[in-house]
């Protein structure tokens, strides 16, 4: 009874029959909430053994795997929820957009949404520094360098979030406070208000129905999520039981890895900066997506169907399509700026912003846009479904970016097969 009473604080009594079933939204907010649970628990165990110090950073982890009863599987089980969390994160934003949970009074909790995205990779990033061997401090270092090409201000924001000039105890700590104490409180700030406004909303988004059918929460939607959690939890301390999470030999700021790669949540961003001037890269292409993602829910649409996978069946034709072409596209224009397209190279005497930065990005925009307008036409697509498709193709470019940068970029970050 007092467990149905708590059940009933995070849901209503009665639900629509429709969101029982685990293919309306896959358990990927629940499970997001259950891994932060796991996180924060798995996370208070290794502060017991860990030194926040540059000294002994790196043997207090090392000592927490050899000499710490269960030590390994802590330390494994919190790497893997931190990775899964940052996957969950997005699989559950995307599952939201297509099935066009964002318009109307769920505006806000997409804002809240994509803030709390934010808050997952910064955790993970201020996390990631933690064990002070060669991998986190390297990709660490590649992060803030990124952060230097922004203009005119890259070079303070930098200093701000290592606290100096470069990667050293000061970043150490800065971390480690924001990974242990402000991160924390934060997420459960905005998971709260998360959850208040599903909760306030009605619950997900579901297509209009002329006739819905209510079930008890308890147990057909509780039930549920148990089965999902229990699954979750079970295949965590399985894949932990065997996973070594890694670590390498202690950081040394005088020996760098070649390749250096950024963790591989921000490989995209740091494959963009190959190719595009740092202006493009680092500032106008960032601001744009930032923006652009922000203002998803108060575009001007036509012939909205909340609840509605994909808006229409022409519009999950023009995903899929956009998603595919988008990709291929992506990885041809790579293939050729790294071995065939030298704009620096034949036009010497234009500026840099020019040859490394709009003629690039001209060559990305105009194909992708033309094709766009194909699609416009040939289905007759409403912005609705012209605004996901733009959505789609920005998404799979990230995608292809990352995926090439962890899979094809090898030493001196030459591109490979």
């Amino acid at each position: 009874m007092e467990f149905e009473k708590f059940i009933l604080h995070l849901h209503p009594k009665k639900i629509d029959r429709r969101a029982v079933k685990f293919n309306r939204t896959f358990g990927l907010g629940g499970m997001l909430a259950l891994l932060f649970v796991i996180i924060a628990f798995t996370g208070v165990i290794l502060q017991f053994s860990y030194i926040p110090t540059v000294e002994h950073a790196y043997p207090s982890v090392r000592s927490l795997i050899e000499h710490s009863i269960f030590g390994q599987f802590i330390r494994n089980l919190h790497h893997l929820s931190a990775k899964l969390m940052v996957l969950f994160s997005f699989l559950h934003l995307l599952r939201v957009y297509y099935s066009q949970g964002i318009y109307e009074q769920r505006a806000k909790n997409w804002v809240y949404g994509l803030v709390l995205l934010f808050f997952v990779l910064a955790s993970n990033f201020t996390g990631y520094l933690l064990p002070w061997d060669q991998l986190s401090y390297w990709a660490v270092t590649v992060i803030t360098q990124i952060i230097e090409y922004i203009p005119f201000v890259g070079h303070h924001l930098a200093n701000m979030v290592r606290g100096s000039e470069e990667v050293d105890g000061n970043t150490l700590i800065n971390f480690y406070t924001l990974h242990t104490s402000i991160l924390p409180l934060l997420f459960v700030i905005f998971m709260s208000m998360h959850f208040w406004l599903v909760r306030k909303a009605g619950g997900i988004a579901l297509p209009k129905a002329e006739k819905s059918e209510k079930v008890d929460v308890v147990p057909n939607l509780v039930w549920v999520e148990i089965m999902v959690g229990s699954i979750l939890i079970a295949s965590l301390f399985l894949v932990a039981a065997f996973y070594e999470a890694p670590l390498l030999e202690q950081a040394n700021p005088l020996k760098s890895p070649n390749p250096s790669k950024a963790p591989w949540y921000f490989l995209g961003a740091q494959e963009l900066l190959l190719h595009l001037h740092p202006i493009f890269s680092a500032l106008i292409a960032p601001i744009g997506l930032f923006v652009f993602l922000f203002r998803l829910p108060y575009f001007k649409y036509i012939d909205l169907n909340v609840g509605v996978w994909f808006n229409s069946p022409a519009g999950k034709t023009m995903t899929i399509q956009s998603a595919i072409v988008s990709f291929i596209f992506t990885f041809v224009l790579v293939y050729l700026l790294d071995h065939y397209l030298h704009f620096d190279t034949w036009f010497k005497t234009m500026p840099s912003v020019v040859t490394t930065g709009v003629i690039p990005m001209v060559l990305y925009v105009l194909p992708l846009g033309g094709f766009l307008l194909f699609l416009k036409k040939k289905y007759s697509a409403t912005n609705t479904e012209v605004i996901m498709a733009s959505t789609t193709i920005l998404l799979a470019s990230y995608v292809c970016m990352t995926l090439i940068a962890l899979l094809l970029r090898a030493e001196g970050m030459q591109l490979i097969f």
